[in-house]
């Protein structure tokens, strides 16, 4: 395949020339073992909260909802998560993500500040991140919105590969992420990127084993073909997940789009079985770039991207990059200067597409975390 052959050479240029690599990693050079994680009372996160109005929500999904709170004792705005009570899935997410974010820390994972766990409420409270999820930025978006640019997008997919890099390569036994989509990357000032939402993260294998053996848990378009039909985890199980996150974030395009209509147009519901037939050929490449770019985007910036999204999504998960090597890619793309070239890409179909995200006619994503059989 001609976007493997890039990749490869791409790679190699980088090793060959250090200069081309960003340095900074992002993770803090004395970072701390354990994070002091403060113990809140329901009380408290009510008030913080105005007893949960419903104009204080911030989003909704498998585990329960998130709303924006206000620490008067600190005065900090925080973001609250209340979990569902109902379900045995939301209580050892509390657990897991409780331990794995006091444990965990780096400029590219969101901070875990409290929790609660008053009587059967499970509560966990967040730093705020203002700019909300990626998601709302690349799909779906308002008139007010702005327009993620060619550079913003690729700094956000750096910010997010640094934060699995070291999941995977700096802590001891790796921490598989398990749950990457575009709906788990939150934004900060700058559009600093930060993964989220760690309820489904496992403990990667130890010693001689190559793989974890697990139920398989996640959200339908994300999840690795080798997960899915076997239940075995490894971290390549999460650089499939990354593919499928760069892709949306260069075409725009959802991982499962619900308002694509069944049959003749079937393979465009599924986000991976859409591109796999384009990149044969780099003639296609230019039309697999977000029509909201307008055609302002480097040429080779574009191939080079997708050549990325290209390996991690390769159905042998021994193929796929290791997540080091996508954040020295990355990393050189994000620091290039945007040097526009503007292609005539503005079809009546890539029009359309344009004006139907603009006003938020794309239809539905399933974003809810849920058991895979």
């Amino acid at each position: 395949m001609i976007l493997i052959y890039f990749f490869c050479s791409f790679i190699e240029k980088l090793k060959v020339n250090p200069l081309a690599e960003v340095k900074n990693d992002g993770c803090p050079s004395e970072a701390p073992s354990h994070i002091k994680a403060r113990a809140f009372t329901f009380r408290e996160l009510e008030t913080a909260t105005k007893n949960f109005r419903e104009d204080y929500l911030l989003g909704e999904g498998g585990f329960g909802r998130v709303y924006k709170g206000h620490l008067d004792t600190a005065n900090q705005v925080v973001a609250i998560k209340q979990l569902d009570r109902n379900g045995l899935q939301g209580n050892r997410e509390f657990l897991v993500e409780t331990l794995m974010l006091r444990l965990l820390h780096h400029d590219n994972l969101v901070n875990l500040i409290g929790y609660c766990a008053d009587g059967d409420q499970r509560l966990l409270v967040y730093e705020y991140m203002p700019l909300g999820s990626l998601d709302r930025h690349i799909h779906e978006l308002p008139p007010n919105r702005m327009r993620l640019d060619w550079k913003t997008r690729m700094k956000i997919a750096t910010d997010a590969a640094k934060g699995l890099k070291y999941l995977h390569d700096t802590v001891k036994p790796a921490v598989i992420y398990r749950d990457l989509k575009c709906s788990n990357i939150l934004l900060g000032e700058g559009y600093h990127a930060k993964l989220s939402d760690f309820g489904l993260a496992k403990l990667g294998p130890t010693g001689d084993n190559t793989h974890v053996s697990t139920r398989v848990m996640g959200t339908y378009g994300y999840c690795a073909p080798e997960y899915a039909m076997t239940g075995q985890l490894t971290v390549k199980s999460d650089i499939y997940s990354f593919g499928v996150v760069l892709l949306e974030i260069i075409t725009g395009r959802k991982a499962i789009d619900q308002s694509k209509v069944p049959g003749e147009q079937n393979l465009e519901q599924n986000l991976v079985a859409w591109a796999r037939p384009l990149f044969r050929d780099r003639k296609n490449f230019a039309q697999m770039a977000d029509p909201l770019l307008q055609g302002r985007y480097p040429v080779k910036g574009l191939y080079q991207a997708l050549s990325i999204a290209a390996m991690c999504l390769q159905e042998e998960a021994t193929k796929r990059p290791i997540i080091g090597d996508v954040v020295t890619a990355l990393a050189y793309l994000a620091s290039r200067p945007l040097e526009a070239e503007t292609h005539s890409s503005s079809s009546p179909r890539t029009r359309r597409e344009s004006n139907q995200r603009l006003n938020g006619c794309s239809g539905s994503e399933q974003t809810q975390t849920t058991e895979l059989n």
